[in-house]
This record gives structure tokens, sequence and C-alpha cells, in this order.
């Protein structure tokens, strides 16, 4: 059974920075695809950031280019999520992900993705 397990998350300023990090088990594929999602209350989870474990290929949404990088440490099983400059509208509930599958794309509906972890918030304040 695959676990995603999500840490990281805060309270900061704008402007400031967070590390999230997701420490997977089970999770062995060598080419699928993971990432990271948000939500806000009374809005669908949309996605942030994936990445593609064998060729590292990533994917962003538009308004965290320049200012999100995701990564990986596949030897230690390990996604990261590294946000500089965050903003208000960066608030929600964090989301890790990953699929069954090797397609890769940020607009990917969560229903593309198979196991989730809990959660991590992260607000921003003004």
């Amino acid at each position: 059974q695959v676990q995603l397990v999500e840490s990281g998350g805060g309270s900061v300023q704008t402007g400031g920075s967070l590390r999230l990090s997701c420490v997977a088990s089970q999770y062995d594929s060598n080419d699928y695809c993971w990432g990271w999602f948000r939500q806000t209350p009374g809005k669908d989870r949309e996605g942030v950031a994936v990445i593609k474990r064998g060729s590292g290929y990533t994917d962003y949404r538009d308004p965290v280019k320049g200012r999100f990088t995701i990564s990986q440490d596949i030897a230690e099983n390990t996604l990261y999520l590294q946000m500089n400059s965050l903003k208000p509208e960066d608030t929600a509930m964090y989301y890790c992900a990953a699929a069954s599958h090797s397609f890769c794309s940020v607009r990917s509906s969560r229903y593309a993705y198979d196991y989730w972890g809990q959660g991590t918030q992260v607000t921003v304040s003004s």
C-alpha cells in the first residue's frame, strides 16, 4: 500500500519561503508522475507542480512559475516543493499526489492520481 506523508507547511508573511516534503513508501515506479496539488475552501483541488520520476520532467501551473521549484530524491523516495516569494493567494492546503502512470501534466485532474497524502496547510499573510 502506497503511503505519502507531507510536512513543511506553516504560516509566513508575503515574500517568505517554505519547503514542503513528501516521503513515499511502497511507491517504487521509476517513471511514474507525482507532484503537488493545492485546495482552498469551495474550490477544486488543482495541480501546482508535477515531476516525472525517471526523466525529471517538470510542469508548473502558470501562477507559480519562477517562484516554486519541484524536485525529488529518488533514493530517499522523497518529493519536495520549494516555495519562494509567497503571496496571500498561495494560501491553501497542499497535497502530495502520486500516479500509477507516466503521463505528467500539471493540468491533469485530481482523478488522474491514485495516492494522496493527508495535506499540509500553507498560510501566507499580507
